[in-house]
């Protein structure tokens, strides 16, 4: 199949179809009514009824392998949320009454990151913020210059090159999304690039936690490598958790910490494009550049960061960090469920060889260099220190 292919068809469903980190796939804005509102009552119940089954079929899992005397692994109902989702798209589908509902999996993502920030302390963020910003930016470097030189390699155009370093680099579909407009790319580079992106994020999420405990890395290190080597904030988290409830809730501070970066690099790549005469022009002074790059800045990390100064100085009792913590986990029930439901791996396979091949580079490329990266700062760095 060409790369020219399926493009029409990919940029009409992967709004509907794959999964996301964003915005993006948002609905058009307009009057929230009350018709609108019922719209999404289907599939939130399908996002809460196939968490709920998750969890149930974990505990059937375990208790069916403890009455046999049976040695297996035990299945996280993360894993479980997202294969019982998969399973249904492809396979009798997801019809169209469930698509506004199940397409809300990215508000509650963004919903359990801020209720997560109850977890942490402003220290604790600064400190795995701090460490995390300088991992990411060589990270980000690295790889993005790997994944430029590959792609024109394979006669990819600069836009498209572009979009995937973009989105391998810092946070997969958002800043694919927030890169198109401000570097003019074309739809059916945007519909590659998502495409790409999505099926690599989905072999990060299988692949990641069996290497990371053959690799032999602590609950803290996995959420590290999670972080910075995985694309969509969803599957970031999702990754994080199958490993363990601790590593996801570092691996989400990490991928907070990412985001935070999206406008700085793509006010990069529009000022690289606008100077060929490829893209609009930036209004020059810092005023202009401040308020692009708070336009795409992710306004829930603040919502994160709000309410872990709340719980920094301990204005919530107990009870209500506990309440909080819970919401959080079933916010991200709904998120893990939407993983998978949102996953048509039909349409992934639709997609040219070419920005597959490019983006399989970037995963790789990206999960060495920020392996690398976490076993040099918490095994070579503490030894040091320690000696």
């Amino acid at each position: 199949m060409s790369d020219t292919t399926a493009t029409p068809d990919l940029a009409k469903t992967s709004a509907a179809e794959t999964i996301g980190d964003t915005e993006a796939f948002d609905e058009p804005a307009g009057p929230l009514t009350v018709t609108r509102l019922l719209s999404y009552v289907p599939g939130i119940l399908l996002l809460i009824a196939v968490g709920v089954l998750g969890k149930y079929a974990q505990t059937w899992w375990n208790t069916t392998a403890k009455h046999n005397h049976w040695t297996v692994p035990d299945i996280e109902y993360v894993l479980w949320a997202i294969l019982i989702g998969l399973l249904i798209t492809n396979t009798v589908g997801l019809h169209r009454i469930f698509r506004p509902g199940v397409g809300t999996y990215e508000f509650w993502l963004k919903v359990g990151i801020v209720a997560l920030g109850s977890r942490f302390v402003l220290g604790d963020v600064a400190k795995l913020g701090g460490t995390s910003f300088l991992q990411i930016l060589i990270d980000m470097t690295v790889s993005g210059a790997i994944i430029l030189a590959v792609a024109r390699w394979l006669g990819l155009s600069g836009k498209l090159g572009s979009l995937l370093a973009i989105g391998t680099s810092i946070c997969g579909v958002s800043a694919i999304i927030a890169g198109k407009g401000a570097i003019r790319a074309r739809n059916s580079d945007v519909s590659y690039a998502i495409a790409a992106i999505l099926a690599l994020g989905a072999v990060a999420l299988f692949a990641l936690p069996p290497l990371g405990h053959a690799i032999g890395l602590s609950d803290h290190e996995f959420g590290l490598w999670a972080g910075l080597a995985v694309d969509n904030t969803a599957e970031t988290t999702a990754t994080g958790y199958l490993f363990s409830d601790e590593a996801g809730k570092t691996a989400v501070l990490v991928k907070s910490t990412r985001n935070a970066l999206i406008g700085f690099v793509v006010l990069g790549f529009a000022a690289y494009w606008a100077s060929r005469g490829e893209a609009e022009a930036i209004a020059p002074g810092l005023r202009a550049k401040a308020a692009f790059v708070w336009s795409k800045f992710p306004k829930f990390v603040l919502g994160f960061l709000a309410v872990s100064a709340v719980a920094t100085f301990h204005w919530l009792s107990k009870q209500q960090t506990t309440n909080l913590a819970n919401f959080s986990r079933w916010a991200f029930l709904l998120t893990f469920a939407g993983v998978g439901l949102n996953t048509n791996i039909r349409e992934l396979a639709r997609t040219g060889w070419r920005p597959l091949v490019v983006a399989v580079v970037g995963l790789v490329s990206v999960a060495v260099v920020s392996l690398v990266l976490v076993l040099f700062t918490s095994r070579v760095l503490h030894w040091g220190v320690a000696g």
